[in-house]
């Protein structure tokens, strides 16, 4: 589903990406590990079109996003692509429940369909009863399920997440790893995953290990 192709990236004369290729499939989990410095959130941001890369492509679906506007990419992204980061990034001002509608916003979709849909995921989240609560009134846990659920809002492709547990002790980031693996097996969602959290990466389908800006492992 997801083709990375001699992928390379520089910042400066920092050579940060040196030629990754790596595939995705449907319905996979894939976790990307190594060393801080590897380059696997900057991999994860290029796969995800937050960044560009000065060499290489990357293709969904035989679509080369390269070949892509950035009004086309901005589109493509709020359709295909869903994000989960270690933290959270909801809106203060907003309650669970428009939190998680914004994506859907922004791609122009119907209001009453958007707020039902997240209904839906929050109840499926166990949130059920946090709809009108504000991130504050969240617990940690509880503030990475809505940032979950405002992933999947727009029926994405595949969900990217950089390091989805790394804010969280050890019990409700066993929750919030059993649960990505209920959705894969409950909606065939495609997930890829930077982590640190070796139980985590032992779960996934396959591990990608990233060693000084390539995949040491092949990735195919």
């Amino acid at each position: 589903m997801i083709v990375a192709e001699d992928v390379h990236k520089y910042y400066g004369n920092l050579h940060v990406l040196k030629g990754v290729n790596a595939s995705i499939e449907k319905g996979e989990i894939v976790a990307i590990v190594g060393k801080s410095g590897a380059g696997k959130t900057t991999l994860l941001h290029i796969i995800g079109t937050l960044d560009v890369a000065n060499r290489g492509r990357i293709l969904y679906d035989q679509t080369d996003l390269t070949k892509l506007s950035d009004r086309q990419l901005s589109a493509f992204r709020n359709k295909h692509i869903g994000f989960i980061f270690q933290f959270h990034h909801l809106l203060d001002e907003f309650t669970a429940l428009e939190n998680v509608c914004i994506p859907a916003y922004i791609g122009t979709s119907k209001k009453k369909e958007v707020e039902s849909r997240a209904k839906e995921l929050l109840s499926y989240l166990g949130l059920a009863d946090r709809l009108t609560h504000k991130p504050n009134e969240l617990s940690g846990g509880e503030q990475q399920r809505v940032a979950i659920a405002r992933s999947l809002i727009n029926n994405p492709s595949v969900v990217l997440a950089d390091e989805p547990t790394g804010n969280l002790d050890s019990a409700t980031s066993d929750d919030i790893h059993h649960l990505l693996f209920k959705l894969r097996d409950d909606f065939q969602q495609t997930f890829v995953i930077v982590t640190h959290n070796s139980e985590l990466a032992d779960r996934c389908d396959r591990t990608l290990h990233m060693e000084d800006g390539q995949i040491s492992n092949g990735g195919l």
